[in-house]
């Protein structure tokens, strides 16, 4: 049963250096909904999105958007103004899960596990070699609000520190130095306020890149996470907790590592996770049995109900 006869526009593309995986998302999420019958456009962002949206009479908004002005609150915090009910987490919560920075600070309130990590600011370049010391290689250097692996460097030698600055540098003026967790890469999916379910990742490549999140056959895929029951239960507790912890709302998907003795290190929740051919939620959600048309109109019907 369709849950609005209203006219829902598909936010995709925008401005952000994750443009290219907003469209195959909003593309795969507008055909779903038009495949259900709903009447649904899509609407690429640019500057000019408010009057977009307005010209299209728009109102119900499926967020197909990654990075900044997508999953950082702004988006919302428009609609919001606009009085336009939107899909995903509210501002808030978006912003929190944005920042790497305030999302493990608030991980580590909520007594989940984070990782070693310190903050370098571009000012200061000099404290990354102290920060590197302190931790330990190796490391991850990466920008503090971009997603999608995007400006990520694995840092195992003292000379590649230099080159992996630069390019994190080249996403914002504050970086993230992380201690790298030898582990598996776990991500646990939650739609409806609960876990659905943890996929298991092993990247092609060093770690968990751009490449091999949208690349066919650059990752293996393995759902159920291979992880033993104990661990797999509470990774899914963890997840919820994170998810309930930056006050998301709708749906998320919560990245770990979980090291050998089956302890589950954080990494992020994504408030807007990929919606494509090769994305993790959907294929979480089909191995429970939601097929990709039920997954779009389920966080759909979320949001419609959340805001009535």
């Amino acid at each position: 049963m369709k849950v609005t006869d209203k006219k829902i526009g598909v936010l995709l593309g925008g401005l952000s250096s994750e443009r290219e995986v907003s469209l195959a998302s909003g593309a795969a999420i507008l055909k779903a909904l038009q495949g259900k019958g709903y009447n649904a456009a899509a609407v690429d962002v640019g500057r000019d999105v408010a009057e977009r949206i307005r010209s299209e009479k728009i109102e119900v908004a499926f967020i197909g958007l990654h990075g900044k002005y997508g999953e950082d609150g702004a988006i919302q915090g428009l609609l919001e103004v606009m009085g336009i009910t939107y899909t995903g987490s509210g501002v808030l919560a978006s912003a929190m899960g944005m920042d790497k920075v305030v999302s493990k600070r608030m991980f580590a309130a909520g007594k989940l596990l984070v990782g070693p990590y310190a903050v370098v600011a571009e000012t200061g370049k000099a404290e990354a070699q102290k920060a590197v010391q302190s931790i330990g290689l190796p490391v991850v250097v990466k920008p503090v609000a971009e997603g999608s692996s995007v400006g990520v460097s694995l840092v195992h030698r003292t000379e590649e520190l230099r080159p992996a600055l630069d390019l994190a540098f080249q996403y914002g003026s504050e970086i993230l130095v992380e201690k790298y967790i030898r582990g598996k890469e776990v991500q646990v999916g939650i739609l409806a306020d609960r876990a659905l379910g943890a996929i298991e990742i092993v990247p092609k490549e060093a770690f968990y890149n751009y490449k091999a999140k949208y690349e066919k056959g650059m990752s293996d895929h393995f759902f159920p996470a291979r992880i033993p029951p104990q661990a797999y239960d509470r990774t899914l507790e963890l997840g919820l907790a994170a998810h309930r912890e930056l006050g998301c709302g709708g749906y998320s998907r919560v990245d770990f590592i979980v090291d050998e003795r089956g302890d589950a290190y954080i990494l992020e929740v994504n408030t807007l996770p990929g919606m494509t051919a090769t994305s993790l939620l959907p294929e979480i959600a089909a191995g429970v049995g939601i097929s990709f048309p039920d997954l779009v109109e389920e966080i759909l019907r979320q949001a419609v109900e959340a805001d009535a």
